[in-house]
């Protein structure tokens, strides 16, 4: 069975689709994500902090998407989406709080969640249950925190 908005009812549901962002027309992922970018907005700018939300996100997503996959008996569904939140908070782990650089981790977070390089696409392809569903936005975070960061450290040593 597939999942549909009304299944928002059941709380696993409400948070592993975005509170409703992932039943949004057209690219349910890019949603995702610009929630995870607002949400980020929450987090303390404190690289620990960062690091415990990320992890805590990774954690509850890989049991909650297991879950939902589960009882709806589905793979990995467009509407389940907090997999494209946590991924992209891992982008911005340690990015200065400002627009240019949020709007840029998420950019290169949705291209490497779309074009899925090597990692990605592995993981993407091989990974199953909540733990594939998740580790392959984990990764795409990854190479995105790394292209920030030495983003952030070309422009602080020549700028």
């Amino acid at each position: 069975m597939a999942l549909v908005a009304a299944d928002l009812r059941d709380p696993r549901v409400l948070v592993a689709c975005g509170f409703g962002c992932g039943f949004l027309p057209k690219a349910p992922g890019t949603w995702g994500s610009i929630l995870g970018v607002g949400l980020w907005l929450l987090v303390p700018d404190d690289l620990l902090w960062q690091i415990v939300v990320c992890t805590g996100g990774f954690l509850l997503g890989s049991w909650l998407v297991e879950r939902v996959c589960q009882r709806y008996g589905v793979i990995d569904a467009p509407e389940i989406v907090f997999d494209e939140i946590v991924g992209v908070w891992i982008a911005l782990i340690g990015v200065p709080f400002d627009i240019g650089w949020l709007l840029y981790g998420f950019v290169w977070f949705r291209l490497f969640d779309i074009l899925k390089p090597w990692p990605v696409g592995w993981a993407d392809r091989s990974l199953k249950g909540g733990i594939g569903v998740m580790v392959d936005d984990v990764l795409a975070g990854l190479l995105a925190l790394g292209v920030l960061n030495v983003s952030v450290f070309l422009i602080a040593t020549f700028f």
